[in-house]
């Protein structure tokens, strides 16, 4: 009996060698599988097809957010409306965003990022062609307001995708091409909105606003249909459990988060107010600019593609919180400049105010990925992208009751203090 259980003993002691060391293979084999997984899906994302699809994400959500900008001083008189009232269709975009935006981080934290993408682009199409069917103020209010629903689906996951699918060093760069597709994003729409609503496309057809809204659908479908082809699939990590807050709360308790959302909340007040009620001052005496020429205002964001890359490069250098006080103070001396009777001086001036939001937008979004903790990168994002264009509702309506008692001149006064408490909240809640 003893020889016998000395042979099961033994017997019994190679099979567990046996077995650890055929676990410790197929650990190995894991292992490596999830490390050539993950350097794969790193060298997709930086090829030159998904940067490309990664910026035309930026360019469609962009093309329909400030559409009707250069329209508002004509649609007061097509539907005889306040100034404030026909703010409402920028104002009902950028709320329908801030609604949204947190839902649709989470979203994609659950079923994958470029899926959300693609079929928030794809679905963007439907409500940007009703708008054009708008017989009244209210329902073209009502469309604006559904776009806004749903273009969180494109640019909020697309920041939290950058962060999570390219290569680590290679993320404030990628950003920062992203943040310039979407500067191009909002000049073309509100061109393409503008012109068609000053002149003649086709001899056949009569400016119209409306036809504005049918051509950014257009380019709303083509751009989902080359997203899908060529944004690679994320790799996506394993589903945690989800909580009642969503993490929210996680956020909300991160003072360099909140920090972070309250620089975004006065970064996009800030560009909005100037952007919207400068075309209510030049459309007036004694500038008298029509849609078409208001449009061609917003030429002045293509300096934004040339610096917001170079602004890329110094976030890396130098970090977010000097680069960011930087550019408010560069943006502050523009939207000063606004105050001058020169055109050309008003348009430089805007040149520096938009350049600088532009940079401001870049280095609040790449300091989102230091601050935000990894795994909630994407509901932290869909956080600050609400918290920034609630900024940019409130910007739609609030400098209208400034314009009654003071005009231009007070509304300038209204964005220099906001920019001024941006400046002081990132010198003293960003840490690096």
């Amino acid at each position: 009996m003893p020889d016998f259980r000395r042979t099961l003993e033994r017997a019994f002691r190679r099979r567990i060698v046996v077995k650890d060391t055929a676990d410790a293979v197929v650990a190995s084999g894991t292992s490596a599988q999830i490390e050539e997984e993950a350097l794969g899906a790193q060298a997709a994302t930086s090829s030159g097809a998904a940067t490309v699809a990664i910026m035309l994400a930026g360019i469609a959500a962009f093309l329909n957010l400030y559409a009707t900008q250069p329209l508002l001083p004509m649609l007061v008189r097509i539907f005889s409306a306040s100034k404030a009232a026909v703010g409402m269709t920028v104002s009902a975009a950028t709320i329908g965003v801030a609604l949204s935006a947190p839902f649709c981080g989470l979203i994609a934290e659950r079923v994958g990022r470029k899926r959300v993408i693609v079929s928030a682009t794809l679905l963007l199409a439907l409500p940007t062609l009703l708008a054009s069917t708008a017989a009244s103020l209210p329902m073209l209010i009502l469309w604006r307001f559904l776009q806004g629903l749903v273009m969180p689906g494109i640019f909020g996951v697309a920041i939290a995708y950058i962060a999570e699918e390219w290569p680590p060093a290679r993320v404030a760069s990628a950003m920062s091409l992203y943040v310039s597709a979407t500067v191009l994003g909002g000049f073309l729409g509100r061109v393409v909105a503008g012109y068609p609503a000053t002149h003649r496309i086709v001899a056949s057809i009569a400016p119209s606003w409306r036809l504005g809204f049918v051509l950014i659908a257009a380019f709303d479908l083509v751009f989902g249909v080359v997203i899908a082809r060529w944004l690679p699939r994320d790799h996506k990590p394993a589903l945690a459990p989800v909580r009642a807050d969503g993490g929210m709360l996680r956020h909300l308790r991160n003072p360099r988060l909140v920090a972070t959302y309250a620089v975004g909340f006065n970064v996009l007040f800030s560009l909005v107010a100037v952007f919207t009620y400068i075309t209510f001052h030049l459309a007036a005496a004694p500038y008298f600019l029509t849609p078409a020429q208001l449009s061609s205002l917003f030429v002045v964001y293509l300096v934004g593609l040339v610096v917001t890359p170079l602004a890329g490069i110094g976030i890396g250098r130098a970090g977010s919180r000097p680069v960011l006080i930087a550019a408010v103070t560069a943006s502050m001396l523009g939207v000063a400049m606004t105050l001058f009777h020169s055109l050309p001086l008003i348009l430089a001036g805007l040149v520096l105010c938009s350049s600088g939001v532009f940079v401001c937008q870049s280095a609040s979004t790449s300091y989102i990925q230091t601050a935000a903790p990894a795994g909630g990168r994407s509901s932290a994002a869909g956080l600050y992208v609400a918290c920034y264009y609630t900024g940019g509702s409130l910007a739609g309506v609030l400098p209208g009751f400034f314009w009654r008692f003071g005009g231009w001149p007070a509304c300038v006064a209204l964005v220099l203090v906001v920019q001024a408490v941006t400046i002081a909240v990132s010198a003293f809640g960003w840490r690096e």
